[in-house]
Parts: structure tokens; C-alpha cells; sequence
């Protein structure tokens, strides 16, 4: 990660290379695709690989491109990779005891699909949040009801100091509603892993966010 990277400048496009949205396709070399199209933070998730696969996918992603990783619920394995941080949801490793274990600049994102699951994860100490789903989605299966733009504000304003994007179902034409909604930016994970160019994909979503 480079050390000028900041949390704002890595929340604008966050790409999740999930291994089981991904699995026919080298989730490295997407990453890369997704580095090139203008992404700026990468989040490994692999929900039923063992500690050591997930470690060796993580270094490979790290191998492939320069943009800042986060490990989805495996606190254990991102720290044990360097990475840049690790995302918990709900039911996963508590955030407050993560950052009792964290180094210094190790970014902990939290998940949140309510506004008391915001306020929840902004008082253990999350340093972002995903919320959603703001649209309907197939990557993730207990999702819940999608809750759209206004939805998003509404959680968010549970936590607003906490800087917070827009995960579930985002499309490039869904991106200013959730912009002008208060999100510092979104998370992908089809909408990049699934294109035909994911080149392009990231490109259009990143340049729907702006800079």
C-alpha cells in the first residue's frame, strides 16, 4: 500500500474479488483489471477457503497490483499478510477487540444494513462502514431487503462521522444517488467480476463516482 494512501481516497471504488463470484476467473489478474479501470481499494473475500489458501490468494492480489487490500472476516489472515486491513461484518471477530490487536493505520470496516448496526459498528470502533444492500443482489445470500439511496442516508446518519460506501446490487447508473446520499464512495463486486471488460466496468463506475 502506498504510504500517501489515504482512507477517503481508498473508499471511492472498492472492488471485492469474491472467490465464489470469481471462481472461473484469476481473481489476481482481476484485480488488476479492476487497479487499471480506476479502483482503489481491493477486498479479498473468499468465504470458504482455509486460512493458508486465503493467505496465498491475498499475497498473489498484493503480487498483481499496488492498491491498498483489505481481508474480508479473517482478521487472523490480514494481519498475517500485511494487509491493509480487514473487513468484519455482524457475526464476525469483534471490531472493538480487531483494533485492540490492530497496528497503527490497519483500517477495520464494519458492516451495516440498519441504522443500529451502524451506530453498533461506529462504537466499537469501525474506521469505515459497507452499508446496504442498496440494491437487490445474488453475491450475497442473507442480504436482506434491498434499501436503496434513501435507505443509505438513513443508516448513515445513525454514524455520520464515519465515512461510509454503498455495497449491494451498485450499478454505475445507481452511483450519484448514492453519492448525493452522503456515500464517500462504492463497493462492487459483479458489476466488475462479471463484465465482459473489467477494464471498462471499474473505469465507468469510477468515473460515475468522479474524483
Amino acid at each position: 500500500m502506498s504510504a500517501t494512501t489515504t482512507l477517503a481516497d481508498a473508499l471511492r471504488l472498492v472492488v471485492i474479488l469474491d472467490a465464489g463470484v470469481g471462481a472461473r476467473r484469476d481473481l489476481a489478474a482481476l484485480g488488476a483489471q479492476a487497479a487499471e479501470g480506476g479502483a482503489t481499494l481491493l477486498q479479498v473475500r473468499a468465504k470458504q477457503a482455509a486460512a493458508r489458501d486465503l493467505a496465498d490468494l491475498v499475497h498473489r492480489v498484493m503480487a498483481a497490483t499496488p492498491l491498498p487490500i483489505v481481508v474480508n472476516d479473517r482478521l487472523d489472515v490480514a494481519l498475517a499478510t500485511g494487509a491493509a486491513g480487514c473487513h468484519l461484518g455482524q457475526v464476525d471477530f469483534p471490531i472493538d477487540a480487531a483494533r485492540a490487536m490492530a497496528p497503527a493505520g490497519f483500517w477495520l470496516g464494519g458492516s451495516a444494513g440498519t441504522p443500529e448496526e451502524a451506530a453498533r459498528a461506529a462504537a466499537a470502533g469501525a474506521h469505515y462502514l459497507g452499508i446496504g444492500a442498496v440494491a437487490a443482489t445474488a453475491s450475497k445470500a442473507d442480504a436482506g431487503a434491498a434499501i436503496g439511496a434513501e435507505g443509505f442516508r438513513r443508516v448513515h446518519a445513525a454514524a455520520p462521522a464515519v465515512p461510509a460506501v454503498a455495497i449491494g446490487g451498485v450499478t454505475a447508473a445507481l452511483v450519484p444517488a448514492l453519492m448525493a446520499a452522503g456515500a464517500s464512495g462504492v463497493a462492487v463486486i459483479r458489476a466488475v467480476l462479471d463484465a465482459p471488460d473489467p477494464v471498462r466496468a471499474a473505469r465507468d463506475l469510477r468515473a460515475a463516482v468522479g474524483r
